[in-house]
């Protein structure tokens, strides 16, 4: 199923744990080119900012050449416009093959350019062809998208593509509860509920039996899709504004009405992220940890929606008290700590990342510059035993 050479790819994997490895001190810059020359490897882009000017070189590329086959082929054919945006998207499918299988690209920038742009035309031939009096079908759109995308991932391993195969199969399902149920509408915040709690607890499955690395970064992100999903779908403020949203009803206040059980949603607001805190430290899981703490200030977010109780500075000045209180008995009781929970720093981070931007800070508020060396006079004096500078003590 995966397109590229498994040897590559494994030497891929080994070349990122022993970056990894390297950057947190467990073995010296030397041994790390030694395994770099040792092994070959596919080529792959590991700076992201570099990856992103790639990824957009790419579509410009992939842009040219469907722009240059259209404009000579549109004066050849006439109103076949549908069969060029099928031909651009096996254009680019055979591209993203050809730079996988020949080229050696993986996660390069330009060969995720050719899918992603393949799989937008598809959809676009999709949407065309399955129009009805000029206005598509958004399910077989959808359902195209999380299929393909799948497929492609799996292929492919590249994350994008992941997201775009959550994003598919979660629209897919929504659509056709709010649609094609009579009671969908209703139903459809905890249709959502079960199936991003379902899939935590199949993906948490997957992670304790997978053997290869391959498909590791899909799962973590797809996992952490699944947490945020099912906060979201719970949320208050989300429930609300989506159901008036989707209602099309018009009110001419502007503000949307109260939600039927909206004593269970609002608890569920603040009880979700003292849950996904509570079990992130128990279990060591940091994304659950970073997602708990996003969940909860959204979750303050909105209480301040609709609820003003205190002005906004004063708000903000009791929140900041109350989060460092928490952050500083938080690291009081951590910091001696060896193992579990502790504040000690992680070896697989930058140890100098710190110190590095406390020196960036500084030297941007006082205007500090690195210390110029004085050069020296290359006329050099001395020597004399008395009453000359130069001298040597004799003429």
């Amino acid at each position: 199923m995966i397109v590229y050479d498994k040897t590559l790819l494994d030497n891929t994997y080994i070349d990122e744990e022993a970056n990894r490895l390297k950057e947190s001190g467990f073995i010296s810059q030397e041994q790390y080119k030694s395994i770099q020359i040792q092994i070959p490897k596919l080529k792959s882009q590991k700076n992201i900012f570099i990856q992103i000017l790639f990824f957009i070189l790419g579509f410009m590329l992939y842009s040219s050449i469907c722009g240059v086959l259209s404009l000579f082929a549109l004066s050849i054919i006439d109103d076949a416009y549908l069969f060029f945006i099928y031909l651009f998207t096996i254009i680019g499918f055979g591209a993203k093959e050809f730079m996988s299988r020949e080229m050696k690209y993986f996660g390069f920038g330009l060969d995720d350019a050719f899918i992603v742009g393949a799989i937008l035309a598809l959809l676009i031939g999709v949407g065309l062809t399955f129009e009805k009096n000029y206005d598509p079908d958004f399910l077989v759109i959808i359902i195209v998208m999380a299929i393909v995308s799948s497929f492609s991932y799996l292929r492919y391993l590249n994350l994008p593509l992941a997201l775009l195969a959550c994003l598919g199969i979660t629209g897919s399902l929504a659509y056709i509860t709010f649609e094609y149920l009579i009671i969908g509408k209703s139903i459809l915040p905890f249709v959502l509920l079960l199936f991003s709690g379902v899939c935590y607890f199949i993906l948490k499955k997957k992670f304790q039996s997978l053997t290869s690395p391959y498909y590791y970064k899909g799962l973590k992100l797809a996992k952490g899709y699944s947490l945020i999903l099912f906060y979201l779908s719970g949320n208050y403020y989300v429930v609300r504004e989506l159901n008036y949203g989707l209602s099309g009803e018009y009110f001419y206040d502007g503000v949307s009405p109260e939600i039927p059980f909206a004593i269970f949603f609002w608890a569920f607001t603040f009880i979700v992220p003292a849950v996904y805190l509570v079990f992130s430290l128990k279990n060591k899981d940091r994304m659950m940890l970073w997602i708990g703490f996003l969940a909860l200030c959204f979750a303050f977010f909105t209480f301040r929606m609709y609820h003003h109780v205190l002005p906004p500075e004063v708000g903000l000045t009791i929140g900041g008290l109350v989060v460092f209180a928490f952050t500083y008995f938080a690291i009081k009781k951590t910091k001696h700590k060896e193992k579990g929970v502790t504040f000690k720093a992680d070896r697989f981070t930058n140890p100098n990342a710190f110190a590095n931007l406390q020196t960036l800070i500084v030297a941007s508020q006082f205007g500090l510059k690195p210390e110029a060396k004085v050069e020296e006079s290359p006329m050099e004096f001395g020597g004399g035993g008395f009453s000359g500078g130069g001298s040597g003590g004799e003429f």
